[in-house]
Order: C-alpha cells, then sequence, then structure tokens
C-alpha cells in the first residue's frame, strides 16, 4: 500500500507541475503587454520599462519559468498588479463562494439525478423513460454560459421569480447553482439508470421478489443500495469538476468567487493572481482524485499491484 500510495503522489505532483507549466507559458504566449495594460496608455516607455523589470518580464523566458517554479515551492505567488495584495490571499477569500456554489451544484446534482434515474429505470423504455433521456441529453449537450443566459431571460427578467446575480440568499443561489449542475445531472440519471437496470437482474433482487416484497421494499432498500456504489465515486470526482466549471457560471452570473476574479484576472493580465486561481483549482481536482485512487487502492488490492 506505501508503494501504492508514493506513486500517486508523485502522480499528483506531476499533474500540478503540468498545469503550472502550461499556465505559465500560456500566460506568456497571449500577445499584449501586461505593463501597458497596468500602467495605461499615457505611460512612458521609462515608466513601462522600470515596470516590466520590477515583474521580471525583462528577463529570459527560462529565468522566468525557474523564479516561478521556485516561488510555487514555496508558495510565494507574489501580489497582484491590480488590487496591490497578496495574491493567494485573494484567491483564498472568494474561494468560500466558489466551494458554496459547487455545493449547491452538488446537491441539486444528487437529488435530481438520481431521482430522474431511478426514474427512467423503473419506466424503462416507457414514455417517461424516454422524457427523461431527452433531458439527460440536452442538459448535457447545452453550453452552461447559453443555459444560463436562458435562465436570467426567464425566470429573472421576465417572470421575476428570482434574482439575476451576485451573492445572496437562496434566491441569488438557485439559477447558478441549476446551470452549475446540470451537466452533472445528466451524468447520474445515466448512470443511475443504467446501475439499477443492471441490478435488478441479480439473483438477490430475485429472491427477494421471490419472499413476497413489495416492489417498492426491494427497489429502494436493496437494489439503489447497490447501484449506489459507482455514483457515488463518480460523485467525489464530479466536484472537482463543479470547482473548475464554475469559472463560467460565475462570469454569467457575476458571482464573486474565484472563476469570475480568474476570467477578471486574465483580462488585467494579472499573472500572480491567474496563476494562483489556476494553482489552486488545479490543487483541489488533484486531491479529490487522489483521495479517491488511495480509497480504490484500499478497497481493491488488485488496484494497488496494477492488475
Amino acid at each position: 500500500m506505501t508503494a501504492y500510495l508514493v506513486r500517486r503522489l508523485l502522480f499528483a505532483v506531476f499533474v500540478l507541475w503540468g498545469a503550472v507549466t502550461v499556465v505559465f507559458l500560456v500566460l506568456r504566449l497571449v500577445p499584449g503587454d501586461p505593463a501597458q495594460l497596468i500602467l495605461g496608455s499615457d505611460a512612458t516607455q521609462d515608466e513601462l520599462a522600470q515596470l516590466r523589470e520590477q515583474m521580471g518580464l525583462d528577463r529570459p523566458l527560462v529565468v522566468q519559468y525557474g523564479k516561478y517554479l521556485a516561488d510555487v515551492a514555496t508558495l510565494d505567488f507574489g501580489d497582484s498588479y491590480r488590487y496591490h495584495r497578496d495574491a493567494m490571499g485573494l484567491v483564498l477569500d472568494r474561494f468560500p463562494a466558489t466551494l458554496q456554489l459547487a455545493a449547491v451544484a452538488m446537491v441539486i446534482g444528487l437529488v435530481l439525478g438520481i431521482s430522474l434515474g431511478v426514474v427512467a429505470a423503473l419506466r424503462v423504455n416507457r414514455f417517461a423513460d424516454r422524457v427523461v433521456s431527452v433531458f439527460a441529453l440536452l442538459s448535457q449537450s447545452m453550453p452552461s454560459f447559453w443555459i444560463g443566459i436562458v435562465f436570467i431571460l426567464v425566470f429573472a427578467r421576465q417572470l421575476h421569480w428570482l434574482a439575476s446575480g451576485g451573492q445572496g440568499g437562496l434566491d441569488r443561489m438557485i439559477l447558478p447553482g441549476i446551470t452549475l449542475a446540470l451537466p452533472f445531472v445528466a451524468i447520474l440519471i445515466r448512470l443511475t439508470r443504467s446501475g439499477l437496470l443492471d441490478v435488478v437482474h441479480e439473483n438477490y433482487i430475485q429472491t427477494a421478489r421471490a419472499k413476497g416484497l413489495s416492489e417498492r421494499v426491494v427497489i429502494f432498500p436493496h437494489a439503489i443500495r447497490n447501484a449506489l456504489i459507482p455514483i457515488v465515486t463518480v460523485a467525489g470526482l464530479e466536484f472537482g469538476k463543479l470547482l473548475g466549471g464554475a469559472v463560467i457560471v460565475e462570469t454569467v452570473f457575476a458571482w464573486p468567487g474565484v472563476g469570475r476574479l480568474l476570467i477578471d484576472s486574465i483580462s488585467a493580465r494579472d499573472y500572480n493572481v491567474v496563476q494562483a486561481a489556476i494553482l489552486l483549482i488545479a490543487g483541489g481536482f488533484v486531491l479529490i482524485n487522489l483521495i479517491v485512487d488511495v480509497l480504490y487502492g484500499y478497497l481493491d488490492p488488485r488496484i494497488r499491484l496494477g492488475r
């Protein structure tokens, strides 16, 4: 188990290194001068040169990359050029809002996805199954930014039922939560439906029916309990995706989380904040995957032996 854990930790470090390297290269290759964006069009050449020297942009790319990796290794992300404060501290201040939105989306996804998946399995090849299948297909096919805009136009602007943006009460969380949860709902519907259809043909289910138990008792305590095992695993992995997927949804709904801060910082070429935000999101995703991998290895020895 120790060797397996070491391998997974090394893989996690490799993934994080890949993420921070890609972010570094993409930011440097994007057209535009960060010094010009920060100082504005009225800045003189001397002022621009001085700021580039302070930011280290006048050094060779390899030197910038080496210093960047050394700073990341010591968790030093520097200060935001735009907000004039610690970059990682700024990201961590916004992280609770992103976590709150992801948690709301997770709850909506679990309740809606499992419920509709059960309905589809119990009404397989009937009208309800087809309606749920079409809903799952549409939920997974439509882009989140388009769904969010439609929700705002219908439920906020036309019907005035819910707020269109900002952080606050429950009325401000429902629309962004559902928008973020819909792709997750589609996955859970298909997983629940297929898992339940596989389980209902097992011998122990047939035995329960032969004992004279009602269909409700057979399905809910027995069949669903076993069908939920892969769903719990996928739900853990999807939570990491919800954190990353909040970038677009937060921007559409003006949600003050890490995603909106990330988009604003990319527009302003605020390198330090972008790098800190990407590393936090990637780190969360890698950590969740690492926990799931370790649990897999603990529950099934064949996995940690590479079989």
